[in-house]
C-alpha cells in the first residue's frame, strides 16, 4: 500500500498541479508586492476601511505571524494578515487584505456557503487527522468496515474543500468590486489585484482535485476488499 504505483499513477497530476499553484501564487504574490498602490495605504488600513464602510463593526484587524498566512476568524470575529500584507502599501497587500475582508462581510451578511463551511470545519478536521490512521489500521487487521469508514472521513476533507471554493471565490469578488467603488485602488491597480486573487484561487482548486483524486484511489484500491471477504 505505501508504495503502490496506482498511488503516484492516480495522485501524481494533482501534485503537480498543486506544485505549479504554489509557484504561482508566490511568483505573482512577489511580483505585485513591488508595485506600490497611489493611496499610499497598508492592507491594515484597506481592510478596516471597507469594513467601516460596509457598516461591519466588531471585526478586528490584527498582525499574524507567518508569510501569507493571512486569514479571517469568524469565530473571534478577527482578520489576521501577514507581516507584509499588515504593513504593506503595496497591490498584493490590497488584494490580500481586501480578501480577508471579504469574508469578514460574508459572515456579517450570513453568506449561505460561509455557513455551511463553517459546520463542516469539525468533520473536515476529523478526517484530516483520522482519515489515514483509521484506513491503514483498517487494511492490516483485514476489517472492511474500518477502511470504509477512513473513506468516509476523508470524504468530509473533500466536501469542506469543496463548499470552500465558491467561498474563496466570493471573497475575492467582494474584494475586487469594494476596492473600486470605495476608491481605495484605481482601475489599472485592479487589473493587478485581480491577477493576485486568481493565483490564490488555483491553490485552493489545487488542492480540491488533489484531494478528489486521493479519494478515487482510496475507492479503486479498496473496492475489492469487501467482496474478497465475502
Amino acid at each position: 500500500m505505501i508504495f503502490d504505483p496506482l498511488y503516484f499513477i492516480i495522485i501524481g497530476p494533482g501534485i503537480l498541479l498543486a506544485l505549479i499553484a504554489t509557484w504561482r501564487v508566490k511568483s505573482t504574490f512577489n511580483k505585485y508586492s513591488e508595485v506600490p498602490l497611489s493611496t499610499g495605504w497598508s492592507g491594515a488600513q484597506i481592510a478596516e476601511e471597507m469594513l467601516r464602510r460596509s457598516g461591519v463593526q466588531g471585526v478586528r484587524i490584527e498582525e499574524h505571524e507567518g508569510w501569507l498566512s493571512d486569514h479571517y476568524d469568524p469565530g473571534e470575529r478577527v482578520v489576521r494578515l501577514s507581516h507584509d500584507v499588515y504593513h504593506g502599501q503595496s497591490i498584493s497587500a490590497a488584494g490580500v487584505a481586501a480578501h480577508e475582508a471579504g469574508h469578514a462581510l460574508q459572515h456579517a451578511q450570513g453568506y449561505g456557503a460561509m455557513t455551511v463551511r463553517q459546520s463542516l470545519v469539525l468533520p473536515a478536521n476529523l478526517g484530516s487527522s483520522l482519515s489515514y490512521i483509521v484506513i491503514i489500521v483498517g487494511f492490516f487487521v483485514q476489517m472492511t468496515a474500518l477502511i470504509w469508514l477512513g473513506i468516509a472521513l476523508f470524504g468530509a476533507v473533500v466536501l469542506f474543500q469543496l463548499v470552500t471554493l465558491p467561498v474563496e471565490f466570493n471573497a475575492s469578488s467582494r474584494a475586487r468590486l469594494q476596492l473600486v467603488q470605495l476608491g481605495l485602488v484605481t482601475r489599472e491597480e485592479e487589473r493587478g489585484v485581480g491577477k493576485v486573487l486568481s493565483a490564490a484561487a488555483m491553490t485552493y482548486v489545487a488542492a480540491l482535485i488533489t484531494s478528489l483524486l486521493t479519494l478515487v484511489y482510496f475507492v479503486i484500491r479498496f473496492a475489492g476488499v469487501g467482496r474478497s471477504d465475502d
